[in-house]
């Protein structure tokens, strides 16, 4: 778990703003009453450049808190345009978004949230020819595509450039949580099966909101070192029974991505 080395380590390369303003103490005062926060957890959280692939049911629950949260840049990959089925579970967006790009959409929300927070959007769907420029110079990467071929391109890119991933998946009433950071634990290639849905897969927007909230603590959580993260485990959600089971995922030895490259 990052402790104090490697949050100083992270503020040097990301050169902090000195102190936080009074409009800053203001804003997060909650946040700063927690016997785990400080002003320094608070700049740590200002220095952080996240990456989140995919601006739908999790994407916009993961935006929002991290805004919210007091992070300082944000870019946001998606190439789509928001649609009416969309909003019933994709918060970022109104009626009156229908027709513009989710990115655009989306950076207009977060900023007026927080004007502090830096967005970035990229109409860009994530692929092969891009994925590692797209994720370069990034603290942490949210996936939270719909695309299972997406996610494993993600996957390989994050792992390859030794990125934190904060995996999370939604289907119907159910969900997934997981934080990969290599070396030291699975990726997803691991333990999430090669095999696509014929069909987009319904889900309860809730349900979505739920995954999407619980990645976004799980981003905060690596970024600032407190608490104890996902790393090496999968946190399984039943929102119609109101279950949450937590399993421990090791690595797969004929994995296709980091087995055999991680030694050392």
């Amino acid at each position: 778990m990052p402790g104090s080395d490697d949050r100083s380590a992270r503020n040097e390369l990301h050169d902090p703003t000195v102190g936080l303003s009074s409009d800053d103490r203001a804003r997060f005062s909650r946040q700063l009453e927690l016997p785990e926060w400080s002003e320094g957890t608070q700049a740590d959280l200002r220095a952080a450049n996240v990456f989140i692939a995919g601006a739908g049911g999790l994407g916009s629950a993961v935006a929002l808190y991290l805004a919210a949260a007091g992070i300082g840049r944000v870019t946001l990959a998606d190439p789509d345009t928001v649609e009416l089925s969309n909003l019933n579970r994709q918060i970022l967006y109104a009626s009156g978004d229908i027709g513009a790009p989710k990115v655009t959409a989306a950076a207009a929300r977060l900023t007026s949230l927080d004007p502090s927070t830096v967005v970035r959007p990229l109409s860009e769907r994530i692929d092969e020819r891009n994925a590692r420029r797209l994720v370069a110079g990034h603290d942490i990467v949210i996936d939270c595509l719909d695309s299972l071929a997406s996610r494993f391109v993600l996957n390989r890119a994050a792992h390859d450039m030794r990125i934190p991933m904060v995996y999370g998946a939604v289907a119907r009433f159910t969900g997934h949580v997981s934080l990969l950071r290599p070396p030291e634990t699975p990726c997803l290639a691991c333990f999430v099966p090669d095999k696509e849905p014929p069909t987009p897969t319904p889900v309860l927007g809730c349900t979505a909101g739920l995954i999407g909230t619980l990645q976004a603590t799980e981003a905060i959580k690596h970024l600032t070192g407190i608490g104890e993260p996902l790393a090496g485990r999968l946190l399984v959600v039943d929102t119609l029974a109101l279950r949450f089971d937590v399993l421990d995922v090791e690595k797969d030895a004929a994995c296709p991505v980091c087995s055999g490259q991680d030694a050392g």
